[in-house]
């Protein structure tokens, strides 16, 4: 069987990890679309399963928590009638946990915005923790419920919910946000740090998933086509966050990653040892 090069493959995976979409991925390494798409696919189960094994008993301390909204196959407004209701086609969430000290997401959740997808993350939140935390989302009633679920008394939580000013009526700012006007800080349950109940390093966390997935930005015509590929992408974004990308609020004075602020590595990953998760797999 036919192996393209491992060198072509870390370009490849430099250009996925870049932002690049399938198709200009392809072209910049001279390879086939359906390349692209076979190795995003493998390597993204690999990436899956590394995390999924190793991000076990953290010691993270304080986490903030959010969604991000995403669509795959058509908006729901162009859903076909014969695939409408089923997961996968139209808008999709992605739930997202951040520690805000070393910067690590230690898992992320694909499903609705509903409370059985809250209380599957919020589970998988608590199994990989060592200790209690101090834990602060939004004021979406789903993550009440699941963090009573999943954590009982066992929790230092809060909500902040941030209070808009209804947006003038104007076509040039149709897709800006309102302006924030105030927060709402209300306790859920233990004594949760007044200084540290924010949600500022979650959404910011999001914001870079959108510049640095093709398929997550706004107002363009690049989404995912089908929910596998869009799930295999977000591990190898995830990946490369975690292990490879110094964080710029770690780096002083030396390059680290979230991965390594958390004690998971102690080096910054090459793209060549992302690529070797292919051999693990195997």
């Amino acid at each position: 069987m036919n192996r393209i090069p491992d060198e072509r493959r870390i370009r490849i995976v430099q250009a996925l990890c870049e932002g690049n979409s399938i198709r200009s991925t392809a072209r910049i390494a001279g390879v086939a679309i359906n390349t692209v798409i076979k190795l995003l696919t493998e390597l993204g189960d690999a990436c899956l399963a590394y995390q999924d094994e190793h991000m076990r008993n953290l010691p993270c301390k304080r986490l903030q928590c959010d969604e991000i909204w995403s669509f795959v196959y058509a908006k729901a407004k162009n859903v076909p009638a014969e695939k409408r209701g089923q997961f996968g086609y139209g808008d999709v969430w992605t739930w997202t946990a951040i520690d805000a000290e070393t910067k690590l997401v230690p898992c992320w959740h694909v499903g609705s915005r509903d409370a059985e997808a809250a209380m599957i993350f919020v589970d998988d939140v608590r199994s990989r923790l060592a200790h209690r935390i101090q834990l602060t989302t939004d004021g979406h009633r789903p993550y009440i419920e699941a963090v009573e679920a999943a954590f009982g008394a066992d929790i230092d939580y809060a909500t902040l919910e941030k209070i808009y000013a209804s947006p003038a009526k104007s076509e040039q700012i149709r897709y800006s946000p309102g302006t924030c006007i105030g927060t709402k800080l209300q306790v859920r349950q233990g004594q949760p740090d007044d200084a540290h109940i924010s949600t500022s390093y979650v959404e910011r966390a999001n914001l870079t998933m959108r510049m640095s997935m093709r398929r997550f930005t706004r107002l363009t015509n690049a989404f995912s086509k089908k929910l596998e590929n869009h799930m295999h992408a977000l591990a190898l974004y995830f990946m490369h966050y975690n292990y490879c990308r110094p964080h710029k609020t770690l780096s002083k004075p030396y390059a680290t990653t979230p991965a390594m602020a958390a004690g998971l590595t102690d080096h910054v990953w090459t793209m060549a040892e992302v690529v070797a998760l292919l051999e693990r797999s195997n």
